[in-house]
């Protein structure tokens, strides 16, 4: 995911502009980058690899981890990173514009191959999206992330102080009570999606009709968590580092109703099967990529303001996996 809520417009028109023009081949990496535990691939040496991503911070520094881990191992890696929109990254794949990416599969399941519903745990939602995009559509899944980018409810320190809540369950217990306690703020979008604000509801057991959400823009959510004033929880994404920033709680999905959109590195068939090597440079990587440690660098960015492709290499260089030339 992150996320496909934006595809709508950014990507219809990303998607024109690949029609009428196609993408350029890409650019040098804008760092250099030396080998660490990730050593030179002789099979890799100087195969030319073109890396894709979507255009926001998370996207961003997943490619860049792709692109300094591949040149480490010795591919000449080309950066195509920071591409309008999932549908118009997924089309670049598929022409043969960019050979690889990190996609979650949350998006690979419902918006790629058309689903409504989900899969239960994210195992399975790996499983069930790499076997049927392979059978359908030639792409490979492989090195799924522990970290998850889903929705979530959030809310303030005071607010958790104030209620006692920790649980969707127990702010479900809350809107039945007293909705006015239970204010919420989140996007339009969310609110009617089945795997948003809707869908929630209906597993969780409330009526929609007793709550009066507050729609606000993605940015203006996590502020207004925060002061408490405009409303007490939020919609969230989980790996948003204004999470940390703004020292906001998440309340536990206690029933596991949001999807799982755990990043996976995805080829086409062709590449992957020429070039088998990517799937074991990159699977340390992608098993270090923890909730905790993409969000911290999302905050890196988003926050403090520091450049993604500093903030992947600086990543990479404290894990190891590569060093400074």
């Amino acid at each position: 995911m992150r996320k496909f809520r934006r595809i709508l417009v950014a990507s219809a028109l990303a998607t024109l502009t690949l029609a009428s023009c196609g993408l350029q081949s890409g650019g040098a990496l804008p760092l250099a980058v030396g080998p660490g535990s990730i050593t030179p691939v002789p099979d890799l040496e100087n195969v030319k690899i073109t890396v894709g991503s979507k255009d926001y911070t998370e996207q961003v520094i997943l490619g860049y981890l792709i692109e300094f881990a591949l040149s480490a191992a010795g591919a000449d890696v080309r950066d195509l990173t920071n591409i309008a929109g999932s549908n118009s990254t997924r089309d670049a794949q598929e022409s043969g514009q960019i050979d690889i990416t990190y996609e979650y599969t949350g998006t690979g399941w419902i918006n790629y191959l058309g689903h409504e519903t989900p899969v239960p745990g994210a195992t399975a939602q790996f499983e069930a999206v790499r076997d049927e995009d392979l059978e359908r559509n030639g792409m490979v899944w492989v090195d799924p992330a522990p970290m998850d980018n889903t929705y979530a409810l959030a809310m303030s320190r005071q607010t958790a102080d104030e209620t006692g809540i920790t649980t969707l369950s127990q702010y479900t217990d809350l809107i039945e009570a007293d909705p006015k306690a239970a204010s919420t703020c989140m996007e339009s979008e969310f609110l009617v999606r089945q795997d948003g604000f809707a869908g929630m509801a209906a597993r969780y057991g409330f009526d929609l009709a007793r709550v009066h959400p507050n729609i606000l823009q993605t940015g203006i959510i996590y502020e207004a968590i925060a002061r408490g004033t405009s409303c007490r929880f939020g919609e969230v994404f989980t790996t948003d580092g204004r999470i940390i920033a703004l020292d906001l709680l998440i309340l536990e999905d206690d029933l596991h109703f949001f999807p799982n959109y755990n990043p996976a590195i995805v080829m086409r068939k062709d590449f992957a099967d020429a070039h088998p090597q990517v799937a074991e440079v990159m699977a340390p990587v992608s098993a270090a990529l923890t909730t905790a440690e993409i969000t911290e660098l999302n905050r890196r960015v988003d926050v403090e303001g520091e450049e993604p492709a500093n903030v992947a290499r600086d990543w990479l260089v404290d894990k190891g996996f590569i060093t400074l030339p």
